[in-house]
């Protein structure tokens, strides 16, 4: 038998972090996922999660684990093959480290991920994004911090992990002003800066004072902004604005919908897929064809090259008044 404690210890910290370099919200993630495993097992098998062995995790432990969570948590198709993905990712590396353990990881890893629907991204329109953006007080110090965050949020189409990880030395405002924007995987990008959002960081830098992290923004102990403060502080805005701007009374507000909303943005004014990829620091081209199927004004050259098939001509003729009450009966 095989304790199943250090594999997932060395798979987290050291296969994660160190050899892939995932960022800190998929390691969170993925640690969340194996806690809800091991306690879904733990309660199964009625023995505590220390005592948990890696031949007690099987198939049918794994198909169990995701029938809960869809039936008993109410938790989505999406989100049950993000747990399954973790749970996949972590096999592969115990694949190589225990060799005997070869028929049970296989048996894992051929379970297939379940079809989910496919949303259209959602976004914010021109009236309610300045909403949100007016919403902090530009007279006090955390008003301009929350502004310049809320701008370079939206203009830079930043995750909320690459908003909160800028560092001061990442901001260049000489000769021109860009941001070293720091993604997942370890790959970078640099992005000019909007004269706007360059006069938004100005306003915060003046103001920020001295800190004891290299941060570009802080919380208001002065430590790094975390991204629940972030998302804190947008919620915290969004609900201002909509008492302005009622159509944000229906949309549900993330961090990551001001990201769609510079992508959408690009794409209407570019008309180049290729753009929005390279400004958001795409993989691939693939995670950028949602926003082709939210953006209407592509399928607006359809109609305007095409001539659709004709109508043919006829006029209705109600019928009489005694035919309609005897169909009525």
């Amino acid at each position: 038998m095989t304790p199943i404690a250090p594999l997932i210890t060395s798979f987290l910290r050291e296969r994660l972090s160190v050899e892939q370099g995932t960022s800190q919200h998929t390691c969170d993630t993925y640690a969340y996922a194996f806690q809800l495993l091991f306690k879904f097992a733990s309660k199964k098998l009625k023995i505590e999660p220390s005592n948990l062995y890696l031949e007690h995790i099987d198939s049918q432990l794994i198909l169990s684990f995701l029938e809960h969570i869809e039936s008993v948590r109410g938790n989505t198709s999406n989100t049950r093959n993000a747990r399954l993905a973790a749970i996949k990712s972590f096999m592969h590396f115990v694949e190589y480290r225990v060799p005997a353990a070869l028929e049970q990881v296989r048996s894992i890893r051929a379970i297939p991920s379940k079809k989910a629907e496919t949303k259209l991204v959602s976004y914010l329109y021109k009236e309610e994004l300045q909403a949100i953006i007016d919403a902090p007080d530009p007279t006090t110090r955390l008003g301009i911090r929350d502004r310049s965050m809320l701008h370079l949020c939206f203009t830079a189409g930043l995750r909320a992990s690459e908003l909160v990880g800028l560092r001061m030395n990442d901001l260049v405002l000489q000769p021109q002003p860009t941001i070293l924007v720091h993604g997942k995987g370890r790959k970078q990008r640099q992005l000019p800066l909007w004269k706007e959002t360059e006069t938004a960081l100005r306003e915060w830098l003046t103001v920020r004072g001295e800190a004891t992290v290299p941060e570009l923004f802080l919380n208001a102990h002065g430590k790094q902004m975390s991204r629940r403060g972030f998302q804190y502080i947008l919620r915290k805005h969004v609900d201002n604005a909509a008492q302005k701007c009622p159509s944000l009374l229906d949309k549900s507000i993330s961090p990551h919908v001001l990201r769609h909303t510079c992508a959408m943005i690009i794409l209407q004014a570019t008309h180049d897929i290729r753009k929005v990829s390279l400004w958001l620091g795409h993989s691939s081209m693939q995670s950028t064809e949602i926003y082709l199927q939210a953006n209407p004004t592509k399928k607006l050259e359809v109609i305007e090259t095409i001539c659709p098939p004709e109508l043919r001509q006829g006029q209705f003729r109600p019928p009489g008044k005694l035919i309609a009450s005897l169909k009525a009966k």
